[in-house]
């Protein structure tokens, strides 16, 4: 029997409609707090993009095109549930309450960084906001996110973890393990799958010979659901459905989310070098915040004169933010010996004295630093 989701999941028409039989889901406030942060990280975007071109920052990796997927998964997520991100879920780590100067610290490496310096910018993680850390191996988050959800149920903790992963992570024995042991155990996990067509270079027909990543699914054991990724009223209902249903005994659903990926795969990587003008011109115009605005218009919801001026508002938050963070010195020297025992143990604190008390090249700064 061959399996095939033909289906995917839509609210809205691509020029901002409510379809037929469809709901919007979510109250006017939501919606439109969700759409001020989908603006805020695409700002941030195209700020941190050029600030890494300037040298001041050594890497950004962005979410331009995703916003809608990120930000309508995670606002479905319930307070005490857990996020275990890839990399580019930024604004998911904003919305669930980091503080923006926080994120720009990590971006710097500075003193302030929640990190203390000791990853590279974005990857960044917060136990306040029950936000798991970035990890650069391929779908490591997965595990971690399965791993976490089994230990959460074996203690009766009613949560549900969401972890976020690329449609080249389902290439990783990553996906496998953890998609498997979800399956097995029945864990309360919500897989999330970004499929925007790309694995840095390496397009969707060369990570997979099924039909649909979401397929993959029947072979674990747990539910497939396929949304479009750009609609940001769907990804949240498919969502809130999946949490629901797990919440109450049903299994672990895998989320494919199709998207578009309106930038490189991060500073890194000039997408121009293997896909064509006229193809990334196509996907511009499926931009979610574009089609969010055009149905807040089409309501009386939102106007020009609002739009540019919460960009003004936003862009002046997050130059103050990189102007104030730019200036914080590194991370102290001590800080490579904490974190690792509640109690620092003897040895650690003669290598510390010894660090302190070494010779600094010039420019380092003082011995502290």
């Amino acid at each position: 029997m061959e399996f095939v989701l033909d289906e995917i999941y839509r609210v809205l028409s691509p020029e901002g409609e409510i379809l037929p039989n469809r709901q919007q889901g979510m109250s006017d406030e939501l919606a439109l707090s969700l759409f001020r942060h989908m603006i805020l990280t695409r700002l941030l975007d195209e700020r941190l993009t050029a600030i890494q071109r300037q040298g001041r920052i050594g890497f950004h990796i962005g979410s331009m095109g995703e916003e809608a997927s990120i930000l309508g998964s995670t606002a479905a997520l319930r307070s005490n549930d857990w996020l275990f991100p890839c990399y580019r879920e930024f604004g998911a780590l904003l919305w669930r309450g980091m503080p923006l100067k926080n994120y720009i610290d990590n971006m710097f490496g500075n003193a302030n960084d929640p990190a203390k310096g000791r990853q590279m910018p974005d990857h960044y993680s917060g136990k306040p906001y029950k936000f798991g850390s970035v990890s650069s191996p391929i779908g490591t988050q997965i595990t971690q996110a399965v791993g976490f959800a089994w230990a959460a149920k074996n203690r009766k903790d009613p949560l549900v973890t969401l972890t976020y992963f690329g449609d080249g992570a389902t290439s990783s024995s990553e996906f496998h393990n953890g998609a498997n042991f979800a399956g097995v155990f029945r864990t309360p996990t919500v897989l999330f799958c970004r499929n925007n067509g790309w694995a840095i270079s390496v397009p969707t027909e060369r990570q997979t010979a099924s039909a649909t990543f979401a397929q993959k699914a029947f072979a674990y054991g747990i539910r497939p659901v396929r949304v479009d990724g750009t609609d940001l009223f769907a990804v949240y209902q498919v969502t809130r459905e999946a949490i629901e249903q797990i919440s109450n005994g049903g299994p672990p659903v895998l989320i494919e989310a199709l998207s578009h990926r309106l930038s490189g795969h991060s500073t890194s990587d000039d997408p121009r070098v293997y896909r064509t003008e006229a193809e990334m011109e196509a996907e511009r115009k499926t931009d979610p915040i574009t089609r969010l605005r055009s149905y807040f218009t089409a309501r009386n919801l939102w106007s020009d004169a609002q739009h540019e001026a919460l960009r003004t508002e936003l862009d002046q938050e997050i130059k103050q933010c990189i102007d104030l963070s730019s200036k914080v010195p590194a991370p102290a020297l001590r800080t490579m010996f904490e974190d690792v025992y509640q109690t620092m143990p003897e040895h650690l604190k003669t290598q510390w004295a010894e660090c302190e008390a070494a010779p600094r090249a010039a420019g380092h700064g003082s011995p502290g630093h």
